[in-house]
């Protein structure tokens, strides 16, 4: 038994509804097929559900600060773990029902549930039923990399995809990793009230960043009681009862209740049977794919995390805009007009865009710096939120921003104002001319790029 579609959508994170979207309203039909939960990581373990538990620890942080704002409060400031559990969980919920509802109500769209796996270039399998399709679009997305290390598997660990179902607070999370799914947890957890000791392999935090960023992380971070260990090249572990004995080079041990492994994530491919179709990956298992996100094999695209070319939600909605883009608009869209965009959601955040600074030196541009403390930025000081400082580097000839680093309130959004500067391709002093709102973080990006220095 078979059935054909005008297109075949494997996976229902980001990109795939709002690609299942422009099929139906071009009168094509369209089978989505997931294999577990609709929305993909952002809804279900990502973005949405972290952000939400990320909310409810400022919350905390916060009213224990009450006093630094002159407000008393009557206690001690706690958390009930299952009502956060539950504030996660109906916003997850909502946000998963409701793209059920919006598929269930596109003409010609199928939404099949089950595990798909090529078995041709233009057909799959799906509980025993075969669906061909000229077009095949994948949108498998990613899952978290657990390594191969001494002694983890005897231990109850705890990945990206299972801490956000738990309901109840460790005693000590001990996390392995220093980048960025890492370090939200951690500080999240030490907010809600857990012990927390964050271990990583590499010499710093943060390691994509610049050194002064990362620096930065980490005084955030260990100001509020979290113990950093880095440069740790050897991890043990063994169980110790109902807890998990860590042990490091030197024989540091450390005894935690729960283990949280977040050292990267790998992508959804090994269980498709892409042998089948001859899609070709990397050796990492990324699908590969051209500027316009078409595989090697006619008809087969790869969208989202599963290609290698973003790892972010906002990076694979924008491969769904360049597929559909060029499918039914006749716009050829390409991944290399897109601009490294992206945040770190500890408090303060980190907003980054385009080139570091090691990046810019790198290359030999000569170019211009500028900084600004957080402490001299007025809506932080109103705030009492002055953690941080803000960074743009520009072209020396061209006055191009190269990119921007904006670590403090704000950050995430502020950052957007010079992302859009580059898209626009304004040179510096476009933004430097412009008239910010008082009182904003805002406001003083044009100030520090007045204040730029040749960057030596």
């Amino acid at each position: 038994m078979s059935r054909s579609f005008d297109a075949i959508i494997i996976g229902a994170g980001q990109a795939g509804p709002s690609l299942a979207g422009r099929f139906s309203a071009a009168g094509k039909t369209v089978a989505m097929v997931e294999r577990k939960h609709v929305g993909g990581t952002c809804v279900n373990t990502g973005c949405m559900p972290t952000k939400t538990l990320v909310a409810s620890a400022y919350a905390a942080h916060v009213a224990r600060r009450a006093a630094d704002y002159g407000v008393s409060l009557g206690g001690t400031v706690g958390v009930d773990m299952k009502k956060i559990w539950a504030r996660k969980q109906k916003v997850t919920m909502d946000a998963r029902t409701g793209l059920e509802s919006w598929l269930g109500g596109m003409p010609g769209c199928s939404l099949i549930r089950g595990h798909a796996r090529f078995t041709s270039p233009h057909e799959v399998e799906v509980n025993g039923e075969r669906l061909e399709a000229p077009g095949i679009f994948l949108n498998v997305g990613g899952r978290a990399h657990v390594p191969d290390m001494p002694g983890l598997a005897e231990i109850d660990y705890l990945t990206n995809t299972s801490i956000v179902e738990l309901g109840s607070l460790p005693r000590h999370l001990v996390v392995i990793g220093g980048s960025y799914i890492a370090l939200e947890f951690a500080q999240m957890y030490r907010r809600f009230g857990s012990e927390v000791t964050v271990i990583e392999r590499g010499a710093r935090l943060a390691s994509r960043e610049d050194e002064d960023v990362s620096a930065a992380i980490r005084d955030i971070l260990e100001k509020e009681g979290i113990a950093v260990r880095v440069g740790v090249d050897d991890i043990r572990f063994a169980r110790r009862g109902e807890e998990a004995l860590v042990t490091l080079a030197g024989n540091e041990e450390i005894v935690g209740s729960h283990v949280l492994v977040a050292v990267g994530r790998v992508p959804n491919t090994d269980d498709l049977g892409l042998d089948r179709a001859g899609v070709a990956t990397d050796k990492r298992g990324f699908i590969l794919v051209d500027d316009q996100l078409r595989t090697n094999v006619d008809g087969v695209w790869a969208l989202g995390d599963c290609n290698g070319r973003g790892a972010f939600t906002h990076t694979s909605y924008n491969d769904y805009e360049i597929a559909a883009a060029n499918i039914f608009d006749n716009d050829p869209r390409r991944v290399s007009d897109r601009i490294t965009a992206y945040a770190l959601y500890i408090d303060p955040p980190l907003g980054r865009i385009g080139q570091t600074e090691d990046e810019v030196r790198r290359s030999g541009v000569k170019a211009l710096i500028g900084t600004r403390p957080m402490t001299r930025v007025g809506r932080a000081v109103e705030k009492g939120e002055t953690q941080g400082f803000m960074k743009v580097i520009v072209d020396a000839g061209s006055h191009a921003i190269l990119g921007a680093a904006i670590l403090g309130v704000g950050g995430d959004e502020v950052i957007h104002g010079m992302l859009d500067g580059m898209y626009a391709h304004a040179p510096s002093g476009v933004i430097q001319r412009a008239v910010h709102i008082h009182p904003t973080v805002s406001e003083l990006v044009p100030t520090m790029i007045g204040e730029m220095k040749p960057l030596v």
